[in-house]
């Protein structure tokens, strides 16, 4: 069974799992408005051959949630640097590096920042920040002019806090999920708990308020060209929020290996899909890290 732990990092509570003592290392990374518990179905199963470590980032989960600049602002390079603080501190060796969604942009971030730190990346349907301001620049105004109305709204605190409780309920939380997910049967009332407790810790509103309204820092497709390691790409067939015609691009960067559509999955395959994604990590990663 996996143990919970909290470790410090630049003075703020970060808590993680950790499961098995043998192998290479895999750091998992979670997904926007997820924790580290979106791997609950993949942590056993790896820890019969890995290491395994999966943290809440800065702001999610059970983690700290500290106001945004005070003193630490929410973005990637930001949680780049806490999972490689985390590869230093507490894993205290190379390790391979496995993102969902958002998680990719933090695995690539860190893999470029601390290359001689990262042995391999794995990403799973990788975040393309479609509403990021210079993908935005490329529509034509009358499909890009809402969101930034949008994120100036949600700026104002009482408007903003109304929309993150209209969200953090059982009913449109389980509306969005079943959206995300090609299985729907994937999504039960556990998971559905586990992401709404986490969104009721004090900070949780503000968090996510700056990340709604965050359409600057790096793409993937500033990042992965900058990538020296080994890279394994899954992808969610089904994935109505990162389009997999629009993920296929990424397989032509020369660090990626391979790129595997998952047919019938869709946004969160280490959820969905655990049968499919869990021998994929743990044979590609055992090849890559070899004997020893």
């Amino acid at each position: 069974m996996p143990t919970s732990h909290l470790w410090s990092w630049r003075n703020q509570s970060i808590r993680y799992q950790q499961a098995g003592d043998r192998g290479p290392a895999l750091v998992l990374i979670h997904g926007f408005g997820a924790s580290s518990d979106h791997w609950r179905k993949n942590l056993d199963t790896l820890a019969h051959t890995h290491r395994v470590y999966a943290l809440d980032l800065l702001g999610f989960g059970h983690s700290a949630k500290p106001t945004p600049g005070q003193p630490l602002t929410y973005t990637f390079e930001t949680w780049g640097q806490q999972v490689m603080d985390f590869c230093r501190d507490i894993v205290q060796d190379k390790a391979f590096l496995v993102g969902n969604s958002i998680g990719c942009i933090v695995a690539l971030q860190g893999a470029v920042t601390r290359p001689q730190q990262v042995q391999g990346l794995v990403l799973l349907n990788c975040s393309l920040r479609l509403l990021h301001d210079r993908k935005r620049q490329q529509l034509p105004w009358y499909n890009s002019v809402g969101t930034p109305i949008i994120q100036a709204l949600l700026g104002i605190k009482a408007i903003g806090t109304l929309f993150f409780k209209t969200l953090a309920t059982p009913k449109t939380v389980d509306r969005v999920l079943r959206q995300a997910y090609g299985r729907k049967e994937a999504v039960t009332e556990e998971l559905v708990n586990l992401l709404l407790g986490p969104a009721q810790e004090p900070g949780a509103v503000d968090v996510f308020l700056a990340f709604v309204r965050y359409s600057q820092g790096p793409l993937p497709e500033d990042l992965l060209p900058q990538v020296t390691c080994p890279t394994l790409v899954l992808w969610g067939a089904e994935d109505p929020w990162e389009p997999v015609a629009l993920g296929k691009v990424l397989a032509a960067v020369p660090s990626v290996e391979h790129f595997i559509p998952l047919p019938g999955v869709g946004h969160c395959p280490q959820d969905e899909a655990p049968e499919l994604v869990n021998p994929i990590l743990r044979d590609w990663t055992l090849q890559k890290h070899g004997p020893g």
